[in-house]
């Protein structure tokens, strides 16, 4: 794709990343082929291609973004689909990042919907303002036919109770052989996933202690910062990440640190991209690069560097048909799809696979709230691609996606890291029982 930045603008950090990855473009159109919104809606500018000529024009005339561009950027899940399917390595997740951030400074959204956004970067990205919030929408519910519709629907998706935890608040969790463990790693445990499903960070502990690993559960460290990132709110964004690279790097240098554990995938995601973030921040850039090579996937660590001990079962054991739901932020986003699956066939049970697994679930962070009509449409194809195959339950390795399938069906949905938990001696899964 041919350019015409100017030198002046190629002094931009930003505009000379993105410059370089225009350039890669070579309209073939294998993007739109695998993109979930260009399926549905069938609009060019709803499909990678079309969103790339929107930002391009957008940043080389260095014009405000307007209603148009705004609206088809908008219902960019950030899936990644596109990047993986590009034969040309079009790296189309910094590109929507750099379009979403020109639109945050450049274009005044309407009273409502800022109100939504502010809304949701304040409550979702801190655990006890969300928990708050949780409370006192059980108390609004009776009365949101008062509500416009997205705001009614956000208060359905509020959860209607919190599951109890079952391990002490600590910031050090000792291995099984504390004087010799195997490796020292810290857990992001992040914002929203603490509070709505902490059996999963649980699980997590549970499983490396097991194996003899230290766990950190480093204090200060909350949200990773990728909900305002993909909201275009790269200032609030950089607070988070920069607080986050201290915290860590501290810990690293002073005690060490094996890995960075994320057990959410979009988290994941994000961690992995700090290097990149601060590629031109002299006092950060070397944190940055030290803490996205640390960050692993949960089952990106457990399938590389841990020796499982699995749990003999006998032959009379019940055995699982599983479906396997590989999230956007985890295939496309950190290429990690086999490690989990892997995972999971050595429990001795059987890992199904969903037609179109490569689409989203409409979930995407806060998209499933934003975009709602495109979000539902996402789900039913989802839904009806997982009841046709009839597994006893689904697995998966993001919060987001638990959330909005368990929406849809009635078959139970778990983390990965449940589900290797229990094989490797601890509890069975309550959603299972």
């Amino acid at each position: 794709m041919e350019t015409n930045f100017s030198k002046i603008q190629l002094k931009d950090k930003d505009n000379k990343s993105s410059e370089k990855i225009f350039r890669k473009c070579v309209h073939c159109g294998f993007c739109n082929a695998t993109c979930p919104t260009y399926q549905l809606l069938g609009d060019e500018l709803d499909g990678p291609r079309g969103r790339i000529y929107l930002i391009k024009d957008m940043l080389e005339k260095n014009k405000p973004a307007n209603e148009k561009i705004v609206k088809h950027i908008d219902r960019c899940l950030s899936c990644y689909s596109c990047m993986t399917t590009c034969p040309s390595g079009v790296n189309y997740m910094h590109l929507i990042d750099h379009g979403r951030t020109h639109i945050e400074k450049t274009y005044k959204r309407t009273f409502g919907d800022r109100l939504v956004r502010n809304f949701l970067s304040t409550i979702l990205s801190k655990s006890t303002n969300f928990k708050i919030v949780a409370v006192l929408t059980q108390f609004i519910k009776p009365f949101s036919f008062f509500f416009p519709k997205k705001i009614r629907e956000m208060i359905e998706f509020m959860p209607k109770k919190f599951p109890k935890k079952t391990l002490p608040k600590m910031q050090i969790y000792a291995a099984r052989n504390k004087k010799k463990p195997v490796a020292r790693v810290a857990l992001l445990t992040g914002c929203v996933q603490k509070v709505i499903s902490p059996q999963i960070n649980e699980a997590t502990i549970r499983l490396l202690n097991r194996h003899n690993i230290e766990v950190v559960v480093s204090k200060g460290i909350e949200c990773c910062g990728s909900l305002n990132h993909h909201l275009g709110k790269s200032d609030l964004a950089k607070e988070n990440f920069k607080k986050n690279i201290s915290i860590w790097y501290d810990e690293y240098l002073k005690n060490g640190l094996d890995a960075i554990i994320s057990n959410t995938s979009g988290c994941g995601t994000t961690l992995k991209d700090y290097g990149f973030i601060f590629r031109s921040d002299d006092s950060f850039k070397k944190k940055a690069k030290k803490i996205s090579e640390l960050t692993k996937d949960i089952a990106e660590y457990l399938d590389n560097k841990v020796k499982l001990n699995f749990v003999a079962k006998s032959s009379n054991e019940k055995k699982y048909r599983i479906a396997y739901h590989s999230a956007c932020s985890m295939q496309h986003g950190q290429k990690i799809h086999k490690e989990p699956i892997n995972l999971i066939k050595k429990t001795g049970n059987e890992v199904l696979e969903i037609a179109d697994g490569h689409l989203c679930c409409g979930s995407a962070g806060t998209y499933n709230l934003l975009q709602s009509d495109i979000a539902k449409k996402l789900l039913k194809n989802k839904i009806e691609n997982i009841e046709k195959i009839n597994p006893q339950f689904i697995s998966t390795g993001n919060i987001g996606c638990i959330t909005q399938i368990a929406n849809g069906t009635k078959i139970p949905i778990l983390h990965t890291v449940e589900v290797i938990d229990w094989y490797t001696g601890g509890p069975k899964p309550e959603i299972l029982s």
